[in-house]
């Protein structure tokens, strides 16, 4: 993944609360698999599987994240592990089918939980970390982020 994505995915889960930080992995799932998708068609198998890996990491996460306390968790659970084998079978026969379907199924879940957090109003999960502000500056088509560091004292995790 390119540093620049990397960034934008470290900015967002620092401004994000629960219901955020799932979206958020849901997008680092896509970006991924685009990438798989590319190093497929241009025959880099190298970066195919690594990109594959990223993207099963992500799926790790979210199984990780689920709390089966709440019914819905199960199918989840079982529509995640029907994707995690999907991109192991797209790693092992390098045809992306398998992964495609992944990522079809994942599509699906990611418009409900983009839903969930438009409605959650929740504090973001860092409390002490920068406030990020994006806006037009120096020009018509230059977007620029302003970190704002009112307190440095106070950033980071308390031992």
């Amino acid at each position: 993944m390119r540093k620049e994505k990397i960034s934008e995915f470290t900015r967002r889960v620092s401004q994000c609360n629960r219901s955020g930080l799932v979206v958020v992995v849901y997008d680092i799932f896509f970006a991924y698999l685009e990438e798989a998708e590319a190093a497929c068609a241009a025959e880099d198998w190298e970066s195919y599987k690594s990109a594959l890996r990223g993207g099963e990491r992500a799926v790790n996460e979210l199984i990780g994240a689920l709390d089966f306390s709440q019914d819905m968790a199960k199918d989840l659970y079982r529509i995640y592990v029907y994707c995690r084998e999907g991109i192991a079978m797209a790693i092992y026969k390098r045809q992306f089918n398998s992964a495609g379907e992944a990522v079809r199924l994942m599509r699906k879940l990611y418009a409900s939980f983009v839903e969930v957090a438009k409605s959650d109003h929740s504090q973001p999960l860092m409390q002490n970390a920068e406030q990020v502000f994006a806006g037009y500056t120096y020009g018509r088509n230059d977007v620029t982020e302003t970190y704002q560091d009112i307190n440095s004292q106070k950033r980071g995790f308390l031992a």
